[in-house]
């Protein structure tokens, strides 16, 4: 049995005078492609707009406790002399963490730069692909209406 037995040319016809069935959903099934990943991206570029806002926000919290403890120090030794080698020894180690929590302190800086630097790159990579996207669907969309 040939496949020209099985269809014969009015089913064919039959099947091209047919219209298109109605869309339930008001607009056309193509439309709804590209707004999930559209709706994702939205949702990626705003989750990583809060992540740079808490990275910050996390450094600048970081840097003033750091202060804090860099004037603690800086007050106990002007307050207190040291008056034999124990005191100098203990004068010696508070200035030395004072350098230390210094360092901590920039290595932050460097560290929240970093991270935000990063963060930013994605953010950027993320709106190229939201703009591409956004204009594939309004590409698809007047090709959509051209056809109609």
């Amino acid at each position: 049995m040939k496949v020209k037995d099985i269809f014969d040319k009015q089913s064919f016809s039959n099947l091209e005078n047919q219209e298109e069935p109605e869309n339930p959903f008001g607009y056309s099934p193509f439309e709804s492609v590209g707004k999930g990943k559209i709706k994702a991206l939205k949702e990626a570029i705003d989750e990583i707009n809060f992540l740079i806002e808490q990275r910050e926000e996390l450094s600048k919290t970081l840097s003033n406790d750091v202060e804090k403890i860099k004037n603690e120090i800086e007050n106990f030794l002007l307050k207190t002399e040291a008056v034999d080698s124990e005191g100098f020894k203990e004068r010696s180690g508070l200035r030395q963490k004072q350098i230390e929590v210094s360092e901590l302190q920039l290595n932050e800086r460097v560290n929240c730069w970093r991270d935000v630097a990063l963060l930013k790159k994605e953010l950027r990579e993320k709106q190229k692909e939201l703009s591409e996207k956004q204009k594939r669907a309004e590409m698809l969309g007047k090709i959509l209406e051209d056809r109609e």
